[in-house]
């Protein structure tokens, strides 16, 4: 844990031995590059930052673009505590520890704490449920951020007692600003380097909107050259591999992702290759990835290669177990696997069209006989009578009514002609005729 006060005006000294992402970190709005949307006069952020009504917020956006600088400048602000916790390596201990010092705080020191909470999305519906109490009633100002779309990533209670701002990537132009100031300024390298224009036009390609990316990669190539001029040469010496990035038109996380399951779903194994290297190398957390995979495994796949589903989870525990960069491998595995296994939705189609007809209202009572008889009284209520035991006979299956009354003869899971369902769509007929009493 964290814990730093801040106070509005009064920023902390800079410790030479800090890296150059912490001390160039900014101490003012006025220092914050990037995100006009939600800074210009008037703007939600500005006025939570300039200590409007305090509201807890939810920041959603790419690596390296402000989230901690943001959060920082909100408790400063404020005259708030300031404590961060990392989902990382924090759990429901953690976080009771924490809003346990907040209240006592509050009640005896009239202080008030912002809580921030990097990568949010990695807690658990519990952990998260965890913040509720304190949210609610303002023991913490929950600043909490997340490289995930938070409607997905976070649990709706949260999201509902939050302001969600999204951030968007820096420019090419913002990256350049901050290389100019970490170069200039006497908590940077203070003047001591030069950087020739392409050394610079390589450290904005290889930030891919990530201040954080671009200052690291600066200091590597400070700390290689010495004193006077940094060039590309430095540049591409101290970098060893480039940061890719994804499109950044579009929604950076999303659309690789989409374009990974759509090429699996296509079966071009090589396309899915080429997304999976890039969500890899561009640093997207590989349990996100092994999540989708097994999603997939169903959604597009299902009985038509019931393994696939088996090499998808054994692949999130993989990457669970051995990590990164091993985990590679596993991923690579399972995606070769879904990529050339046959197609099939019949498994979503079935469990959706299922869950229509009950949004519906298509429920019905539970026939007599499917009643659960262990209890006292079953028996004088005609629960649990005349139901037929399937292994009493040698097929194992019987005709008896199974479904509500209004539900007999709806059919929802129709199987595909594609790999191991088609032996399933033969059996599922002949069993639907046994058990419905059409036996031919």
């Amino acid at each position: 844990m964290d814990e730093s006060p801040a106070v509005a005006g009064e920023p902390g000294p800079v410790d030479p031995m800090d890296p150059l992402a912490v001390r160039m970190r900014p101490r003012t709005l006025d220092e914050v590059v990037g995100q006009d949307h939600l800074l210009k006069p008037g703007a939600p952020l500005r006025r939570l930052v300039e200590g409007a009504t305090p509201a807890s917020v939810v920041l959603f956006g790419p690596p390296g673009t402000g989230k901690t600088t943001l959060a920082s400048l909100m408790a400063g602000a404020t005259g708030r505590r300031f404590v961060a916790l990392s989902a990382l390596n924090s759990g429901v201990k953690e976080l009771r520890a924490v809003i346990a010092e907040a209240r006592r705080r509050r009640s005896h020191a009239a202080e008030n704490t912002v809580l921030f909470i990097d990568e949010v999305h990695r807690f658990s519906k519990t952990q998260q449920d965890a913040l509720l109490g304190a949210v609610e009633d303002r023991t913490v100002l929950l600043v909490a951020a997340t490289t995930e779309n938070p409607s997905f990533s976070v649990v709706a209670p949260l999201l509902s007692r939050s302001l969600v701002l999204q951030l968007r990537p820096l420019t090419d132009d913002d990256i350049r600003l901050v290389l100019h100031r970490a170069l200039t300024d006497e908590r940077g390298l203070a003047g001591k380097f030069e950087l020739t224009e392409e050394a610079a036009d390589h450290l904005v390609r290889l930030s891919g909107g990530d201040a954080r990316r671009a200052l690291t990669a600066l200091e590597a190539a400070a700390d290689a050259a010495g004193e006077g001029t940094i060039d590309l040469a430095t540049v591409e010496a101290t970098v060893d591999r480039a940061a890719v990035r994804y499109d950044r038109d579009g929604d950076q996380h999303y659309d690789v992702i989409s374009a990974f399951i759509k090429s699996i779903r296509g079966s071009d194994v090589d396309a899915a290759l080429h997304y999976l290297a890039r969500m890899i190398e561009a640093g997207e957390d590989p349990r996100f990835i092994a999540r989708r995979l097994i999603v997939h495994a169903s959604e597009d796949i299902g009985m038509a290669d019931p393994t696939a589903l088996q090499t998808a989870v054994a692949a999130a525990h993989a990457v669970q177990f051995i990590g990164m960069p091993e985990g590679r491998l596993a991923l690579a595995q399972a995606t070769i696997h879904l990529a050339t296994a046959p197609k099939s939705n019949a498994v979503i189609s079935a469990i959706d069209g299922a869950l229509a007809d009950v949004r519906a209202g298509k429920v019905g009572s539970v026939p007599p006989h499917l009643r659960d008889g262990h209890y006292a009284g079953a028996e004088r209520l005609g629960h649990a009578q005349g139901y037929r035991y399937p292994h009493n006979v040698p097929e194992g299956v019987v005709e008896q009514q199974y479904p509500p009354d209004g539900l007999v003869g709806r059919d929802y899971y129709h199987p595909t002609e594609r790999g191991a369902e088609r032996p399933i769509a033969e059996r599922v007929q002949r069993l639907r005729r046994i058990v419905r009493g059409e036996r031919a």
